[in-house]
């Protein structure tokens, strides 16, 4: 199913979509195949690891940071840094702080 459906189905705002393509794609329970998502082993691994990697030693380095700083710093865009998000998420290794919408390593 293509993206657009798939946030018209679920309701989900393009972030909360994009980290939870990411939680998937770490469980490896999601695939990409000519623009449509299906549930399968996933083909994602390398470039949204690749994007938490990158993210992981932001956060390392700056101990924590906003999503304008990570993108700043990463030069990922918004699609690229939520589901790199999902994907660290889904390994429990950020929190992210409500109070000053920054996140930082477990």
């Amino acid at each position: 199913m293509d993206k657009e459906k798939l946030l018209e189905l679920t309701r989900l705002n393009d972030d909360d979509f994009n980290a939870a393509l990411g939680w998937l794609a770490r469980e490896n329970k999601i695939a990409l195949d000519n623009n449509c998502l299906k549930l399968d082993v996933t083909n994602l691994e390398g470039e949204i690891g690749n994007h938490a990697g990158m993210i992981w030693r932001i956060l390392d380095v700056w101990g924590d940071a906003d999503i304008a700083t990570i993108k700043r710093l990463s030069h990922l865009n918004d699609e690229q840094i939520y589901s790199a998000l999902g994907w660290l998420a889904r390994e429990d290794k950020i929190y992210f702080n409500e109070k000053n919408k920054k996140y930082s390593l477990k």
